[in-house]
């Protein structure tokens, strides 16, 4: 076993999975601290790199497409200080990081890991219950139900539209992006009907914040993309004919598509909370 402990958290390897522990220290960003302990499969490592700096080094786990929810909603967009798979060495822990290095690619050989996507996660999302508040509004997941409630400073258009609901079911994507000096940042819940282009600020399916680094949002994205249905999965199983499988195909779009109007009637209050639950069910028995 191989234990690199430093300033910024503990990270550790087994020969089987790696274990990424952040400090306590009230430096670190509370994205990570959020996160808590993550556990990284040998299965899910693509590489691990350590760049020596003259005061301090870097140590950076790349993972294979498609294996961490987490990294599938925000990688890559995150400042250096919120990403859980970055770790800042001091000079006299370079020579263990380097051991660390040579331990995880020896064992990934071994296993003969491939580097390309995984066609299912490989890693768990972050647990919910979540919640977070940030620019105009609060965003809430159970693992269920998305709920979305604006703040007195959200744009008007937000505030008619009033507090938004979306079923998991209803969603096809997830869109987090940090804010700039010129944009804002936002966490962007989408469904297949939902009109796209309207900047975030003024998206009431959007929570929008003009500055800073959007809180906890990112485990909020990491959840619900955790839940939705995987980017590299295969289209068939391979276990039915390509008729049978065109038609689940066509019977799971169709069924998708009632429940995305259903939820579309619910919203808008043509469907009252009884008639929605009744209607669902319907569908689905038909289904």
């Amino acid at each position: 076993m191989t234990e690199l402990r430093t300033r910024d958290g503990t990270w550790t390897f087994d020969g089987e999975v790696l274990r990424i522990l952040p400090a306590l220290d009230r430096k670190v960003h509370r994205v990570r601290k959020a996160l808590g302990e993550i556990t990284v499969p040998l299965a899910a490592i693509s590489t691990l790199t350590f760049e020596a700096g003259r005061k301090r080094g870097r140590l950076r786990l790349w993972l294979r497409s498609g294996a961490d929810p987490f990294t599938q909603a925000v990688g890559g967009r995150l400042p250096d200080d919120a990403d859980p798979y970055r770790l800042t060495v001091d000079p006299d822990a370079s020579v263990l990081a380097e051991l660390l290095v040579e331990e995880v690619h020896r064992s990934r050989a071994v296993e003969q890991i491939p580097a390309g996507p995984t066609d299912r996660y490989l890693m768990p999302g972050p647990t919910v219950p979540l919640s977070a508040s940030v620019g105009d509004g609060t965003v809430s997941f159970d693992g269920e139900q998305v709920h979305l409630e604006w703040a007195a400073t959200a744009d008007g258009a937000k505030r008619s539209a009033g507090p938004r609901l979306f079923h998991i079911w209803e969603l096809t994507g997830v869109e987090w992006e940090r804010s700039t000096f010129t944009t804002y940042g936002y966490l962007r819940f989408i469904t297949g009907g939902a009109p796209q282009g309207r900047p975030p600020e003024k998206d009431p399916s959007c929570l929008a914040w003009p500055f800073g680094d959007g809180g906890t949002t990112p485990l909020v994205a990491a959840a619900v993309t955790a839940r939705l249905p995987h980017p590299h999965a295969p289209a068939d199983a391979g276990t039915r004919s390509k008729a049978g499988g065109e038609a689940a195909g066509r019977d799971v779009d169709a069924l998708l598509r009632r429940l995305r109007e259903l939820g579309e009637l619910h919203r808008s209050g043509v469907l009252t909370d009884e008639e929605f639950a009744f209607a669902k069910q319907a569908v689905l028995r038909r289904f």
